[in-house]
């Protein structure tokens, strides 16, 4: 006789969760180094080369962290353009190397850089069209190794 509402439920195999594949949190990061649009830099990027000052190369190496890097992202915030959007960005970017090293670029253990993306479409309402993505050196301009993240 087939179970009813008030009946007993028909017999499951109990699945333990060991033997559900699980997904992973995000997908892997490719082994070796890897070309990528500077735009796309994302925080804890680590990076072997950065674009020339006039940006004539859109790209930038992206390695692993744990291999020598010339820097590392660790912010990445959206700014409104005007004209002291210098100002800004060197003030987001000196807060923002505290909350991701635990130390101020005031005590030498990093220096500061930042790229500039202006995505901008002036008939748009986005208040913030642009973004600012700061990168942290070594203040003698040698290579890192390892991550800066505390």
């Amino acid at each position: 006789m087939p179970p009813t509402a008030s009946g007993p439920a028909p017999a499951r195999p109990a699945v333990s969760r060991q033997q559900r594949p699980c997904a992973p949190a995000r997908p892997p990061t490719p082994a070796g180094p890897r070309t990528e649009k500077w735009i796309a830099l994302q925080v804890g990027d680590c990076v072997a080369d950065l674009p020339p000052a006039d940006l004539s190369r859109i790209t930038v190496t992206v390695v692993d962290c744990g291999t020598p890097h010339l820097a590392e992202v660790y912010l990445r915030v959206p700014v409104g353009v005007d004209n002291a959007i210098g100002a800004v960005a060197n003030r987001e970017c000196a807060a923002g190397i505290v909350s991701y090293t635990g130390q101020s670029v005031a005590n030498g253990a990093y220096s500061m850089t930042y790229l500039i993306d202006s995505n901008q479409d002036r008939t748009g309402a986005n208040p913030t069209p642009s973004t600012v993505i700061c990168l942290l050196q070594a203040p003698n301009g040698q290579l890192l190794t390892g991550s800066a993240r505390h």
